[in-house]
């Protein structure tokens, strides 16, 4: 499997001069649907300001807050800069979404800002335009895939994968986004780990927001599962419950 680098993210610093960019307003985005995550903050327009994108493995309960305000921080900014959150709301890893946007729910709450919730294979794909589908984990052995110009993700096995994904081709052709792990799992060709899901979360929120400038509902917005994980049912109203 070839890996293909990222660009140049994870230094979480402002770039020159975007600072200027939507004065001290930021959209604060967060995007946690594998175990590849990542914070950023975005001027109201959506324009990037700064990102940090990471490895989290299991580990974003601990290390996603830490991480955003550590970012702040560094370019000078204060959660009360925040016009509204953006959070990336699957499909992908259960515990990462449920972290990620209880984060985002705090902090709509206490700034008393609009949230905005973002399907986060969209966002991916919208971070790296040369990727043709995205590819987060469902299970153990299943994986959901969305194809660049489809509407929703689907459910697939490594043996269902389209042959250009694990198989290379031209330049160009067969780049997945997805997380590491589930790239060597897979056998994906070539593939791009979605660090800058963050920034197009923000992005995409934005867009949103232009439209709905009150966003979603806080107390209704949940992840989008499409599967729940073993040990979870849905009940008749559609809410997750365990078993």
């Amino acid at each position: 499997m070839a890996r293909l680098r990222p660009g140049p993210r994870g230094t979480g610093r402002c770039p020159r001069g975007c600072a200027r960019r939507g004065g001290r307003r930021v959209i604060i985005a967060i995007e946690s649907a594998s175990p590849d995550a990542s914070v950023a903050i975005a001027a109201p327009d959506g324009s990037p300001l700064a990102e940090d994108g990471w490895t989290a493995d299991r580990r974003q309960a601990g290390e996603l807050f830490p991480r955003l305000l550590a970012l702040l921080e560094r370019n000078g900014r204060a959660l009360g800069e925040a016009t509204a959150i953006a959070v990336g709301l699957g499909p992908g890893s259960f515990t990462g979404l449920r972290v990620g946007l209880s984060v985002a729910k705090g902090l709509s709450l206490a700034l008393r800002r609009p949230i905005v919730g973002v399907a986060s294979l969209a966002a991916w794909l919208a971070a790296e335009p040369q990727a043709e589908a995205a590819l987060s984990r469902a299970g153990a052995r299943e994986a959901f895939l969305l194809i660049r110009g489809a509407e929703t993700p689907q459910i697939v096995e490594p043996a269902s994968l389209p042959a250009r994904a694990t198989h290379p081709g031209p330049a160009g052709q067969g780049v997945v986004v997805a997380a590491a792990e589930l790239a060597e799992a897979f056998g994906l060709a070539r593939a791009l780990p979605p660090l800058g899901g963050a920034s197009a979360v923000a992005r995409l929120a934005a867009e949103r927001l232009r439209v709905e400038p009150a966003g979603d509902d806080l107390a209704r917005l949940e992840p989008t599962y499409l599967r729940a994980p073993r040990g979870i049912g849905t009940a008749a109203d559609g809410a997750v419950k365990w078993l």
